[in-house]
């Protein structure tokens, strides 16, 4: 089967031609092969390094071993697996097979895998020893559900990964997949409902790399690339497996959740050039007693996603390390970055540029497009979206306007050009009759020195009339006070419209996230009725 190169591509405006007969993991395997680089290192996990070489020979060895469990193309499993060497095998020893890995967040209830599971019909389940405990109660009740794989640890009456790839064979011939063939799912982060399966075809992977990783980000083969994101988020697949197999760099992968500790620990020992985080990670990183002096890295590169980075973290970050976080714009629906700040080019506070390849618009309620510097929908048009959520026709409907996807965020743009993000759809506070954008009080909070993080909702006061409420959680050192309450109440006055000031402050040792880093304001909103 043909792989995709550079040369079978022309960026003028950006087009990527992908040969007809085309398999996502064949191609990013065979490219370094292609290119000299068997022998040259792919991954570094918490177990130890392997090289291009070693990958491919993994990868043939798990489709074969679940061509063998009499897994079929265009079945699902669901992977649910820390970031080990094991999820890359699997992730693309499915792809290479024909079979579709449906990527399960590791952060979730029993409840959340069973309705996966459920949803996707998956016949095999591959999962970390580790993560097993919360499927224990599922398993042989789902009629669906054929195959346990489990990786690392005791697999207990199931199949250890290992052991299967051992007693597979090494060659494996790609199946026979086109680039509109569904290659994978990911399912949605589930903040404000169900989680929804969502389906991406085998052109798509390389697509990301081609419009934004390599022109944008500038991802190169010498880099060393390290995700906190974790490889089962549609933002960290692209960092962490992606982009560095699409130029034949090397990723750093770590099975732990990404505390300021675990994150140092990486930063330091294997000394990683592009550094992938999300804004409370940074907030959290700049916070800790253990941040790196100036000079002790060496990154080159940095991006932030998930939510909007505020400003002032942005700018103390670029202060200590002198490298730019190149914050963005992605979605689960688009697969990655399709809105960008630019090297050299960041204005903080901004998420950059639209993508080339990519066409933006910002629409009203109406529909229609708006004036700049009004707020409105982003909706997207770009070839890495998404084909459909899994039997959900009304989301469907509501989601993929034939070309375009709607983001569901609200944006406006700026006189030069700059995209500005004024929250969810579901988030912007009507106060006094005008539109208040609660990431632009939040980032105000953030510039005072005691606040560490901030979410800002709205609700009812005595008249049933809406008006910002502030959760804070403060920096260490700092204790909550009325008297503290009210000093930020007045650094919000002073430096936005006194209608935009939370009436309320609540102090919080800390806010609901999802396993992504985004914010539950649906939690907080519970909590203040």
């Amino acid at each position: 089967m043909p792989g995709f190169s550079t040369a079978d591509h022309r960026v003028s405006p950006p087009r990527i031609e992908i040969p007809r007969d085309y398999n996502a993991a064949h191609d990013l395997i065979a490219r370094n092969l292609a290119a000299g680089r068997t022998g040259k290192t792919a991954f570094i996990d918490d177990q130890g390094s392997y090289t291009y070489g070693e990958l491919e020979a993994r990868v043939n060895r798990c489709a074969n071993a679940l061509a063998g469990l009499d897994i079929r193309p265009e079945q699902r499993v669901l992977l649910c697996l820390l970031d080990t060497i094991d999820f890359p095998t699997a992730f693309l020893g499915s792809i290479k097979a024909g079979i579709v890995p449906v990527a399960a967040n590791t952060l979730l209830t029993t409840n959340d895998y069973e309705h996966m599971l459920r949803d996707s019909r998956a016949c095999a389940l591959i999962v970390s020893a580790s993560l097993l405990p919360a499927f224990a109660p599922l398993l042989g009740k789902l009629p669906h559900l054929r195959r346990v794989i489990v990786s690392g640890g005791d697999p207990g009456a199931y199949h250890p990964f290992a052991q299967l790839l051992a007693g597979a064979d090494a060659e494996f011939a790609p199946a026979e997949t086109t680039p509109d063939d569904t290659c994978f799912w990911l399912y949605s982060s589930g903040s404000t409902g169900a989680p929804k399966g969502t389906l991406h075809v085998h052109s798509s992977l390389i697509q990301t790399a081609e419009l934004y990783a390599k022109p944008i980000l500038g991802i190169r083969e010498d880099d060393l690339v390290f995700s906190a994101a974790k490889l089962f988020f549609a933002y960290g697949l692209g960092n962490g497996l992606t982009f560095p197999m699409a130029v034949g760099a090397t990723a750093v992968l770590m099975a732990e959740r990404p505390t300021p500790a675990a994150v140092f620990a990486r930063l330091r020992k294997h000394q990683p050039t592009i550094f992938y985080g999300v804004p409370t990670l940074f907030a959290a990183l700049l916070a800790s007693s253990d941040l790196p002096k100036p000079g002790e890295l060496k990154l080159r590169r940095c991006t932030s996603a998930g939510e909007a980075l505020p400003a002032d973290i942005g700018k103390r970050w670029t202060e200590h390390f002198a490298v730019e976080i190149l914050d963005g714009l992605g979605s689960t629906e688009m697969l990655h970055t399709f809105l960008s700040n630019r090297p050299g080019k960041v204005h903080y506070g901004t998420s950059g540029n639209p993508v080339p390849g990519y066409e933006l618009r910002i629409a009203g309620d109406d529909g229609q497009a708006v004036a700049r510097g009004q707020v409105g929908e982003l909706q997207i048009r770009g070839a890495t979206s998404a084909t459909a959520y899994w039997n959900n026709r009304e989301k469907n409907r509501s989601t993929f306007l034939g070309p375009w996807t709607r983001s569901g965020d609200k944006y406006s743009v700026n006189a030069d050009g700059y995209y500005i993000y004024a929250g969810r759809s579901d988030d912007m506070l009507k106060v006094s009759g005008i539109y208040v954008s609660p990431i632009e009080v939040e980032s105000t909070l953030l510039t005072h020195p005691a606040v560490l993080e901030a979410a800002v909702i709205g609700k009812a006061d005595e008249k049933e009339l809406i008006k910002p409420v502030a959760y804070v959680v403060l920096k260490s050192g700092w204790q909550p006070s009325e008297a503290l309450a009210e000093e930020l109440r007045q650094h919000i006055k002073s430096q936005l419209a006194p209608y935009k000031y939370p009436r309320w402050i609540e102090f919080i040792d800390e806010l609901p996230k999802t396993a992504t880093g985004k914010i539950q304001r649906f939690k907080l909103r519970a909590r203040a009725v």
